[in-house]
């Protein structure tokens, strides 16, 4: 089957414990990893056809910034600040938000931390609304909700709080080299509780109980991905120099595929105008 469009991250769902994806172009929703359709084994050749347009306006950009955006875009919008990528920065209380109503509706509501394993223990902050979905798209085998907040600079604070005593980051290579090993989840939550509580009671007597609690009987998550075997050695492939990716399909983890001749991480490519051809 032959696709073409301008790339979009995978969509991603959780059936039982399984991960299931679809490829996503421009409209386009073409079920890959499902219940029904299954990738593995298959080869499928990505051509980047040299033309890349921004998710947000359309305009054509020679280059991607922030995984979709023209440069204007870039400068511009509340989604691409840099508080986005620094949560605790957030500047929306100071009248100085990019955009207002959308901090409103993305910023100003509840979010969840969560310890998670993907390539070891880390912490992690997303919306409630993207619960499980950002556990997908990180790869992680299982994630555990720890707290859950008011607002987006509120889990920034928190996590900036716990990454004192935990990894903030996943290592993507050690993340398609291997499944997770298991671990304990939440005598890691604990212990974190116990050695931060002094900083959590500062936290909650500055913004409330209600706006900062903790989640003590939070229920783990298990993702089980569709890999069939991992790379010994983890090559990646790059569009922008060399425009086609082409091998057999070994496996799907995160927004990664993992070919028999390297690795792609097709959320790196969103909005470039792509040719896709599964057989």
């Amino acid at each position: 089957m032959k696709y073409q469009g301008h790339l979009k991250k995978m969509a991603v769902s959780l059936v039982s414990d399984h991960a299931q994806y679809s490829l996503r172009l421009d409209d386009q929703i073409i079920p890959f990893h499902t219940e029904e359709e299954g990738a593995i084994g298959k080869h499928i050749r990505i051509e980047n056809l040299g033309e890349i347009h921004c998710i947000a306006c359309g305009r054509k950009s020679n280059k991607s910034f922030s995984q979709g955006y023209c440069y204007p875009c870039f400068s511009s919008l509340a989604q691409c600040d840099s508080c986005i990528m620094s949560p605790e920065k957030c500047h929306y209380d100071n009248g100085t938000c990019r955009e207002p109503q959308w901090g409103e509706d993305n910023c100003m509501i509840d979010h969840v931390v969560y310890l998670a394993n993907s390539s070891g223990i880390k912490v992690g902050i997303t919306r409630h609304t993207q619960v499980p979905t950002r556990w997908i798209d990180q790869g992680a085998m299982e994630a555990l909700p720890i707290a859950r907040v008011a607002t987006r600079q509120l889990s920034g604070l928190l996590e900036v709080i716990f990454k004192a005593h935990v990894a903030d980051k996943t290592n993507w290579r050690t993340l398609l080299k291997q499944d997770a090993p298991e671990l304990d989840l939440a005598a890691k939550r604990d212990e974190l509780f116990e050695v931060c509580h002094e900083e959590i009671d500062e936290l909650q007597a500055e913004y409330g109980l209600q706006a900062v609690q903790l989640v003590y009987d939070g229920v783990s998550t298990n993702v089980k991905y569709p890999v069939e075997a991992y790379p010994t050695k983890v090559t990646s492939f790059n569009l922008d120099k060399n425009s086609i990716a082409e091998g057999k399909i070994m496996g799907i983890k995160g927004q990664y595929l993992i070919l028999d001749t390297g690795v792609i991480n097709l959320r790196k490519y969103t909005a470039y105008n792509v040719s896709i051809d599964i057989q």
